[in-house]
Order: C-alpha cells, then structure tokens, then sequence
C-alpha cells in the first residue's frame, strides 16, 4: 500500500479489513470521500464534464423556478425576513437565473437570506463569482437557517444520495453488498435475510430477484428539512428524475463524460445516482405536517408556469438564437427527452397555492 492510497485502494482495504460494505457505504465514499471523493474533484457539470443539468441548458429553468419562489414569498405575506436554501447549487447558475427574475419583487431582496448546501471546493469558488451581491453564506447542515420562513430548491440533489439495495431470495430478501472477488471489486448479498414484514406493502408481490432500492439519506434529509418548514413556514421544491409511487428496479448508475460506464470500476471519478422514490419521500414530509402536492413531470410543471411565452419572448428579443431557444425549450419539456423522466415534487406549508401545482 501507497503512502497516499486511491480512493478504490482506501476502498478495496476497508473490505479486506471489515468484509463486505453496502452500496450506500460505498455510493458515499466515492461520491463525499473527504479528499477524493466525486463531489469534492472538479466542476463535473458541463461539455467537459459528466452530465448537464437543467439550469445549464437555458435560462429559462432558472428563471421560471424564480418566479415560482417570488409568488410563494408574496402568499407568504412578503416576509421582512426569509431563508432560501438551494441544495447542491451547481454553478450558481440556477440561483442566479431565479435570483435576477425574484429580486424584482418588492421587498424580496431585502428580506432574503441566501444559504448554499455545498461540499466541492471548486463549484464553491463559481458560485460566489456569481451570486456574491446576494451575500451567500455556505452551509454543511440542514439546521444552520434562520427563524423565518424556509423556501428551499433542489435540483438534481436528492438522486445523489447514497441508497442501499434489497435482493428478492427465496426466504426473504438480501442487501446487496460491495466486496471483492479475486481482487476485483463485485456485487454479493448478505446470507442474512430480512423478513417480508420489514419491507413495504407495496412490494409485498415483488418476483424472485427483485430489487428494491431504499433511499433512507433522502429520507433523513427531508424530515429534517420538512421540520423546520413544518415549524418556520416556506416550501420545499425538488426537481429530479425518479418515480411517484414505492415499487421495485434497479436505478443505480454511473456516468462518466456523458456516458454510462461501470459503477464500481472508478471510485471517485464516476457519478453515481439512483432515481427518487417520490412516494417516500412525500410520506415523510407529510408525517412533518406539509402538505404535498401531487407529483408533476418537470415538462408538465415547466408548462404551466409559461415556458412557452417566455421562450417566445426571448426569441423576439434574440431573433438570431431563436432555433437554439426551442430547441432548449424542447430538451426541458418534451416528453422523450427531460420533460417526463424529470418529476417536480413540491411539499409546502398548508394553505400555500404552490404555483404550478395548484390551477
């Protein structure tokens, strides 16, 4: 062993040494390993990356997720003092978009207190470039708020978490553990079964070798953050591919410069996501005393919220960049593209008309 070991080498010791580790143990050492892991390396996020998200695809996202927080803030009774908390802000680029359409509502910028949930040291140094006359203020724990209401946006943040893995076994169902196998690091189940009573009603029939895939660090997430809504006023919006209702499959991938590649060949270098059980998600926010929306395909919310009159606008404005504006807009809403996959979750504070979600 190196003096300075790889994170697979950190890895592949800690099996050797301890046996065999779930895959939420191994998603969040590759994805927040403290000095190697996925989210601390560089900026992922672009051509030159691994994936692109939303916001870096148009302004018009940003913009439309802006006026969607600057109308809770006015049925909010224009607070004189609110938190907006952006989970895993990329760039900065969504903030500002939102941030340049919301800042023009009276009283909106003065009561705004900007609070960022970021690990990587890089995208840190890009989103201060771009959102230092908001006066950020970056946070490591879903408790650092203030007392007023608590608006909160996540995009393509909730997909990251680390889930663990359930095998369908003749006597009950398995976790799917990460260990070696001849050197080589390899997928197994536990010997010990977990009873069918410990799992979901709505997997109950699941066939023999079904996956069942349980996002708990969603989960804790939520409740803490659905608490302090529940407590403080304000709305939680997440954004993210995944499904409405608890069921079996297996989501968990990895890409690597804007192609699928082998999760557990590159620690550290591959993101790794799994889709968002939405259900459960809803359920623990509900149990906090939020109401939750019925869930929308980012598309259909995009819609609602008048992408395509914006999309004309900017056109008019930009005549020469009006086939790169529908063809944006087209990548955003169009059902075989992000428009389905996408869902737009919203749980708020009882009596809010979350725009979009409420007609």
């Amino acid at each position: 062993m190196t003096e300075n070991p790889t994170l697979p080498e950190l890895i592949d010791m800690q099996i050797r040494s301890t046996g065999p580790m779930s895959v939420a143990t191994y998603m969040g050492l590759c994805l927040t390993h403290p000095r190697q892991g996925y989210y601390k390396s560089a900026d992922p996020l672009g051509a030159k990356g691994d994936f692109v998200t939303a916001p870096e695809i148009s302004q018009m996202f940003g913009e439309l997720v802006g006026f969607f927080f600057a109308n809770i803030f006015q049925q909010m009774g224009s607070p004189k003092a609110f938190t907006l908390l952006e989970l895993g802000p990329g760039r900065g680029t969504l903030m500002a978009d939102m941030l340049r359409v919301a800042c023009r509502v009276e009283g909106f910028r003065d009561a705004l207190d900007l609070r960022l949930f970021e690990t990587n040291p890089s995208l840190i140094a890009e989103q201060h470039a771009r959102l230092e006359p908001y006066d950020p203020k970056w946070i490591d724990g879903f408790d650092k708020v203030g007392d007023g209401p608590l608006l909160v946006v996540a995009n393509e943040f909730f997909d990251a978490l680390p889930i663990r893995q359930f095998v369908r076994g003749t006597e009950g169902w398995h976790e799917r553990m990460v260990g070696l196998v001849d050197g080589k690091r390899a997928f197994g189940l536990s010997p010990t079964p977990i009873p069918q009573s410990a799992m979901p009603d709505a997997i109950a029939d699941a066939e023999p070798n079904a996956v069942f895939e349980v996002g708990l660090a969603a989960g804790e997430v939520t409740a803490r953050l659905a608490r302090t809504i529940s407590a403080q006023g304000g709305v939680l919006l997440a954004i993210d591919y995944g499904y409405g209702t608890t069921q079996t499959g297996e989501t968990l991938q990895g890409v690597r410069r804007h192609a699928y590649d082998d999760v557990l060949t590159s620690p550290g270098e591959t993101d790794l996501s799994a889709h968002v059980d939405f259900e459960a998600i809803g359920n623990v926010a509900a149990k906090a005393g939020l109401a939750v929306h019925p869930l929308l395909g980012q598309g259909q919310f995009l819609t609602r919220l008048g992408i395509n009159d914006r999309a004309k606008a900017l056109s008019a404005a930009n005549p020469g960049s009006a086939a790169d504006i529908a063809s944006a807009k087209a990548r955003l809403i169009a059902p075989h593209q992000m428009g389905d996959l996408f869902k737009a979750f919203c749980a708020a504070s009882p009596g809010l008309m979350p725009p979009g979600f409420t007609q």
